[in-house]
């Protein structure tokens, strides 16, 4: 007759047992949990024992960091994360605990997109919001622009310094020389202060208006977000179908509130001047100088121009 312990042996359970066993070996000869040991010397073999699943997730999610495959492509239990272990002493008895913690690529990212998140756009390019900026390529890029550049600097820097300015810039300059390039990197770096923006670009916005009359809630909250946004770009402007209605009650609306409270940036083809013809002008009324006078008060009283000079990139592009 076979002993019990003969039974048990021949049971599925005496070949756990066995890997149990050879894990733990394995985690406990570890040189990474003997250096982890050497910081909480009051950890036996024991609490090893009874903390084993912790102490191997440990293990094998560090061995993943330290050839890490990217954020896209981690593995780990909780991705961008990985398991550190504590040790408390709880009514005497050692406890080990496990958490997750963010890796440094995930904190850079969550930044990244924490800035992002700040930033609303109305048909502008995602990609020109979602790329990275770097100084020395945005002068060496185009030469020409170093001065538009330099002075765009000189205004994140004293924004960052002094917070937000009474005056927005008014950037200038023939097609495709990066005006809207430079804004984006101007909400960017702005951002990452803690600033919110938002970027509109003209032409499309004013087509879209027209469906906005049948939907008085969306156009409502579209324009008290451009009013009380920190940073506004109103981007190619100029370029728009201009009416009465967009003129008087939206932009005469918008600027007339961000005076004096909040910056309005532009960027257009026009010069002042060939604004204000502009604006003069509607398809409905025909020329209403007066009205084209108005609107160019509230702007340009309240910018720096910048001249931004430089190649058309669009069709070198193409």
């Amino acid at each position: 007759m076979e002993s019990m312990s003969d039974v048990l042996r021949s049971m599925p359970f005496g070949s756990i047992r066995k890997q149990v066993e050879e894990r733990y070996q394995t985690i406990i000869q570890d040189p990474l949990i003997q250096k982890w040991r050497s910081r909480f010397p009051e950890v036996t073999d024991q609490d090893i024992q009874l903390h084993m699943n912790k102490m191997y997730q440990y293990v094998k999610e560090y061995r993943i960091c330290r050839e890490c495959p990217g954020l896209d492509h981690c593995p780990n239990e909780l991705a961008g994360h990985a398991t550190r272990l504590t040790v408390d002493q709880v009514r005497g008895q050692t406890m080990i605990y496990d958490q997750k913690v963010a890796c440094p690529k995930y904190i850079v990212r969550e930044s990244e997109e924490s800035v992002r998140r700040r930033i609303t756009s109305f048909y502008v390019d995602q990609a020109s919001l979602q790329r990275g900026y770097d100084m020395k390529e945005i002068v060496r890029a185009d030469k020409e622009r170093a001065e538009a550049v330099g002075r765009l600097v000189d205004y994140i820097d004293k924004t960052k310094e002094q917070g937000l300015q009474s005056k927005g810039l008014y950037l200038e300059g023939p097609l495709g020389t990066g005006k809207t390039f430079l804004m984006c990197f101007m909400l960017f770096e702005l951002a990452k202060t803690g600033l919110t923006g938002v970027i509109v670009y003209m032409p499309d916005f004013a087509e879209d208006l027209k469906a906005m009359f049948g939907e008085p809630h969306k156009l409502k909250e579209t324009i008290d977000m451009m009013k009380e946004t920190d940073l506004l770009v109103l981007d190619d402007i100029g370029a728009e179908n201009m009416n009465p209605w967009l003129r008087d009650h939206v932009l005469g609306t918008i600027l007339n509130y961000r005076m004096n409270r909040k910056p309005t940036f532009f960027t257009s083809n026009y010069e002042f001047g060939g604004l204000e013809k502009h604006f003069s002008f509607t398809s409905k009324d025909g020329e209403e100088e007066f009205k084209g006078q108005r609107i160019m008060d509230r702007i340009r009283h309240y910018v720096e121009v910048i001249e931004v000079h430089g190649t058309n990139k669009r069709v070198i592009s193409e």
